[in-house]
């Protein structure tokens, strides 16, 4: 039996013994710090057994799908599909939780990533160290976790989800919130984030589909700090509530979440 089956069947008989029902969405909400609990132990498991035996980039990321689902593609509602996102994004995103509180780790991480030979680190792992943008990132398990991988098994999950199309699941939204949110898309994120939140090839995050509760907890972080963004979206983002609040922001996700194609 695989890890992701053992994980799932762990996952499964806790529901059925604590609720007597685990085919209920809103269950992967109530009880989602157990279930990631039982996923990262699984994950340290699997790392202590990559690293005796020479781990590969199915190895390392199945111990992903047991949270964001298969082939990168979130059962939601809380954690987001990792499908079509771009090497250097997700190469960025686990080296900011790795580094968590270890700045100069991070510096020293990043400079050995830029000394290598940018083809043969092109070639192998799809990554342009150069143009990576890492920022922190607000994490409740996902810096424990990274810290159980070394730098190269980070660059080698890189391309693995980038070659996979999202599988959007159908959520509930408000239609008129949605009409409002498609509009500040098209004034304030289109530039960056083309083909209504779709595209991922200028390292941007997924928008299109995402799940609207993680949408919800991502831009709260934001707003409190906790995470960080570019200049650029810094900018347009404190135009956009400065101009449309926080109803603004709430616009946007329900947009988001309309989009299921």
């Amino acid at each position: 039996m695989g890890l992701l089956s053992e994980v799932s069947l762990i996952v499964v008989k806790y529901f059925e013994t604590h609720t007597g029902d685990y085919d209920m969405p809103h269950l992967w909400i109530r009880f989602l710090p157990t279930t990631l609990a039982i996923a990262a132990l699984a994950l340290v498991a699997a790392g202590a057994s990559a690293d005796k035996h020479g781990a590969t980039a199915a190895m390392l990321t199945d111990t992903c799908v047991a949270c964001h689902g298969s082939a990168g593609s979130s059962t939601g509602p809380a954690i987001p599909s990792l499908a079509t996102l771009s090497p250097n994004y997700l190469v960025g995103a686990m080296l900011a939780y790795k580094y968590t509180g270890d700045e100069a780790g991070l510096e020293k991480a990043l400079a050995a990533l830029e000394a290598r030979d940018a083809k043969d680190l092109h070639k192998r792992y799809g990554v342009v160290a150069e143009d990576m943008l890492v920022f922190e990132r607000y994490s409740t398990i996902m810096s424990r976790i990274a810290k159980g991988y070394t730098d190269e098994e980070i660059l080698m999950m890189g391309p693995v989800f980038s070659e996979v199309d999202i599988k959007r699941a159908t959520q509930a939204y408000d239609s008129d919130k949605a009409a409002v949110g498609k509009r500040l898309h098209k004034e304030f994120c289109e530039k960056c984030h083309e083909d209504e939140g779709r595209l991922t090839e200028d390292d941007t995050g997924m928008l299109a589909g995402q799940w609207m509760p993680y949408l919800s907890a991502v831009m709260e972080d934001y707003r409190e700090g906790r995470r960080g963004m570019p200049k650029k979206m810094k900018s347009k983002l404190r135009d956009m509530r400065k101009e449309h609040g926080d109803a603004g922001v709430e616009a946007l996700i329900h947009y988001y979440g309309s989009i299921n194609n």
